[in-house]
């Protein structure tokens, strides 16, 4: 990465990671340090209720290029990534779960893509052929069925929307993020679904997952992945049958 034209701004949502969070900021200082691209990290501590906002301000009186910024309560992932993107100034936005499951040294293969095949965006994808997956079997279960039915409704041949480490060229992220609605775990279908359905060209890239939580399937609860579900149909309401996207864009390019 070298030789990369630009700014990278990675923003890393966390919440309730005090544990972690400070050793995963520096892993990832690591990583970019060694990337030798300019760079810089935004942390946006999505409400949490433990020390994790005190401790990733411990990394950002570090260092220069680590920018950290707090939600007083929790609003979604979704939000908080959009919180962040306000104070990015990168040509290309990354976005990182600050739980490091997803190693950022990979990060690297997606901008390889990327410049290789012109891509808009490039997605980690759980269902490459080339992806290592060390994750439980009920989370797989859960994640196969929820990509199923978002192929089926968006007819969609991304393979998969959910794994948290992406990168988009700012110009896809600049000209969407206004009719992105949608603050938690369904944030990441409508903004693929939206950009695809616009023509931005998407590519997927090899992950290595490494379930770092001690819980069985981390964090989701029942509720959340009802709202996920409650969330998509709502996307798929508003892109087919009121055309909210199309007519939303259309008016702000003045066509």
């Amino acid at each position: 990465m070298k030789d990369l034209k630009g700014k990278v701004s990675v923003i890393m949502p966390a919440y309730n990671e005090e544990k972690h969070i400070l050793h995963n900021i520096e892993e990832t200082v690591r990583v970019f340090d060694q990337f030798s691209c300019n760079y810089e990290i935004i942390v946006v501590d999505d409400g949490s209720l433990d020390n994790t906002y005190e401790e990733a301000i411990k990394a950002q009186n570090k260092h220069a290029n680590v920018i950290v910024k707090r939600n007083m309560i929790n609003r979604g992932k979704g939000r908080a990534i959009k919180h962040g993107f306000r104070f990015a100034q990168g040509d290309y936005i990354v976005f990182l779960d600050a739980d490091l499951d997803l190693h950022p040294g990979q990060i690297k293969g997606l901008f390889d893509i990327m410049k290789r095949e012109d891509s808009d965006i490039v997605i980690g994808s759980k269902r490459h052929s080339a992806s290592v997956l060390n994750y439980p079997k009920r989370r797989k279960i859960i994640s196969y069925f929820y990509n199923l039915l978002v192929r089926i409704l968006f007819a969609s041949q991304i393979k998969d929307t959910q794994t948290g480490l992406k990168v988009f060229k700012r110009k896809v992220l600049d000209s969407l993020f206004h009719v992105i609605l949608v603050k938690r775990f369904a944030f990441d279908v409508e903004l693929l679904m939206v950009a695809h359905h616009i023509g931005h060209r998407i590519s997927d890239a090899p992950i290595e997952i490494n379930f770092g939580r001690e819980q069985k399937i981390g964090r989701i609860r029942v509720i959340d992945i009802l709202n996920t579900y409650w969330d998509t149909l709502a996307i798929f309401y508003r892109m087919y049958l009121r055309r909210y996207y199309i007519k939303t864009l259309s008016e702000k390019s003045g066509i």
